[in-house]
């Protein structure tokens, strides 16, 4: 499950525990992303990511079946999700993999760096909202994407959290209350490393490089 995690909240978690109850998964594997140009039009950069990493490491600590890893993070220039799966494919032969993302990903899916490289070494699974599950738009994306590559997308339906990163990170910005909204190990270092009130640490660093590259849509906005 890749994404910006800025910050990560309960939706992502929730959606984590029920792949893993619906599809009988051994481990949900949470990768924070590196730099994400599509991000870049938001208000605020990106926060750092040691502390995107720090957090999501919080959020999962207590359940035995989520773990973290940093491979994304840790890779030098571009980071495609292509390369993330093929490396995951080869230091675990024999496991099956399944990449989780937002159904809304499915229609641009195509338009990803070598997406034929990622069909091969997993399944795609796809989180619904319970609206979405009849959408004939996010169907026929699936079905166009199956008969094109030769894979599989499976479809998990979704409760319709109404919580994202961006409202979490309004609402502290103006001094509102984020309880409920976000494990309170998360909550805890927001305040002491004093993120989305302003002269918070970012991934640009002094000279605002772009360091790292992942696709859109892979962060899940639920």
């Amino acid at each position: 499950m890749g994404g910006t995690f800025d910050p990560i909240h309960i939706g992502h978690l929730i959606l984590a525990e029920n792949a893993l109850d619906t599809f009988h998964l051994d481990e949900v594997r949470f990768m924070p992303s590196g730099h994400s140009y599509f991000k870049d039009s938001r208000p605020e950069p990106v926060s750092a990511p040691e502390d995107r990493l720090a957090m999501t490491r919080l959020a999962v600590q207590s359940n035995p079946n989520f773990s973290v890893s940093d491979m994304e993070i840790r890779r030098a220039g571009f980071t495609y999700t292509c390369e993330t799966m093929e490396q995951l494919a080869k230091q675990e032969p024999g496991t099956d993999f399944y990449f989780l993302c937002g159904a809304d990903s499915l229609a641009h899916m195509h338009t990803w760096y070598h997406p034929e490289r990622i069909f091969r070494v997993c399944t795609i699974l796809a989180a619904m909202r319970g609206e979405d599950v009849s959408s004939k738009v996010f169907t026929a994306a699936a079905r166009q994407i199956e008969r094109d590559y030769g894979t599989r997308v499976a479809f998990l339906p979704a409760r319709d959290i109404q919580v994202s990163s961006t409202e979490i990170r309004n609402r502290i910005r103006n001094g509102q209350s984020v309880r409920y909204l976000i494990p309170p190990e998360v909550a805890q270092y927001i305040r002491i490393r004093g993120l989305y009130q302003g002269g918070m640490t970012t991934e640009y660093g002094k000279q605002g490089q772009n360091k790292n590259h992942t696709e859109p849509g892979t962060e899940s906005e639920l």
